[in-house]
């Protein structure tokens, strides 16, 4: 058995050319997901405290044919990042107006006015325009958790939650701009990302973001991977096994891991984690394989929304039990909690083991859960 990940290939850029064309990469999957859409920025002077990573992106944004809608209080801000003057938000059918400026280029400027309606008017206006997601450049980033760490996804039920409870430890020009987003998303607007200038980069065209975002709807939908899933789902399997969370898997193993899987989705659009129930001894076992779930989702229960999807498939097509193995405590501990126990090597199918890497399975922990 040769023991080997899928490949990862790093992503060169261009506008016409599709994320299968070029090879898989994060920025590419995210640059595929903006191509031919229209996005707004919400860059308060006083924010703006990295506008070269803010050009850099929206450099990028431009080359890949994505028009960008730059919202600021600030004349010298809108004036470094566009090129054309920029519009106010009091001109006759701004709708048409900006429109037409995307005729001449790939940003319009539109200049709001200062102090405490400037966040009711950028939501307003990304609502108005019809737009599916506002980003929010503030120098505090995302929000964070009691315990320090960052929650990079909160849907709008979790927001007023978070703003029932005080937002503890945001100030209170913070809480406001909260309120805002609550508002907006109330409002229809389908998602919106809070980051710093200096992060903005890494939010829009990576997995791990760097700031939070917000969604209107409850972020995590899990389905059956389908062909226009498989390159995010090979780069995933990938990352886990060079992660060492993952065995490594043959091409053609990685084929079957592709065709029997599910993945949990964000928006509807981008792969949170992926599972995959491969069936043993004649369709009586089922075994949960290669479930990852990548860092910025960890804490989100997106693995416990993996596995009982896979579980709940092994239920319908008649398996007896489901099984897991992993070299890793923290993972077998997680099956635990699951409902699954640790059990002997032959107490799961025969079949598993063979031409089966003798060094991993002196490691392995073996886990069933019977149906």
């Amino acid at each position: 058995m040769t023991l080997e990940a899928a490949p990862r290939t790093r992503a060169v850029s261009h506008p016409d050319e599709s994320v299968s064309e070029r090879g898989f990469s994060e920025e590419g999957f995210y640059l595929d997901e903006f191509r031919g859409r229209a996005l707004a920025i919400a860059a308060p002077g006083a924010s703006l405290d990295s506008p070269a990573e803010v050009q850099r992106v929206l450099r990028q944004l431009a080359d890949n044919r994505t028009r960008v809608v730059l919202l600021s209080d600030d004349d010298a801000t809108l004036a470094s990042l566009c090129e054309e003057r920029a519009l106010t938000a009091e001109v006759a059918r701004l709708e048409t107006t900006v429109w037409r400026g995307f005729a001449t280029g790939p940003r319009v400027g539109v200049r709001l006015d200062q102090g405490a309606s400037f966040a009711r008017s950028c939501h307003a206006i990304a609502l108005r325009l019809g737009l599916s997601k506002l980003v929010w450049i503030d120098p505090g980033g995302g929000l964070r958790s009691q315990d320090g760490r960052r929650d990079s996804f909160i849907d709008l039920e979790q927001l007023r939650e978070t703003l029932r409870s005080g937002a503890a430890g945001e100030p209170p020009r913070r809480i406001a701009l909260l309120r805002e987003i609550e508002g907006a998303l109330e409002a229809g607007l389908p998602a919106v990302n809070l980051c710093s200038a200096s992060g903005l980069g890494d939010e829009l065209f990576t997995y791990a973001g760097s700031g939070t975002l917000f969604t209107r709807e409850r972020y995590i939908r899990l389905r059956r991977l389908t062909l226009d899933d498989f390159d995010a789902a090979n780069d995933l399997v990938a990352r886990g096994v060079s992660e060492g969370y993952l065995a490594p898997r043959a091409p053609e193993e990685v084929e079957r891991v592709l065709a029997s899987g599910f993945g949990a989705f964000v928006e509807g659009r981008h792969l949170a984690g992926i599972g995959a129930l491969l069936e043993h001894d004649a369709g009586r076992a089922g075994e949960i394989a290669s479930l990852y779930t990548l860092t910025r989702f960890l804490g989100e229960g997106v693995g416990g929304h993996l596995l009982g999807f896979g579980v709940e498939r092994a239920r319908d097509r008649g398996c007896r039990y489901v099984f897991a193995c992993t070299t890793s405590g923290r993972v077998a501990e997680f099956f635990e909690r699951e409902g699954f126990a640790r059990v002997a090597a032959d107490a799961i199918p025969a079949e598993k083991w063979r031409d089966y890497d003798p060094v991993r399975r002196a490691r392995v922990v073996c886990l069933r859960r019977d149906l």
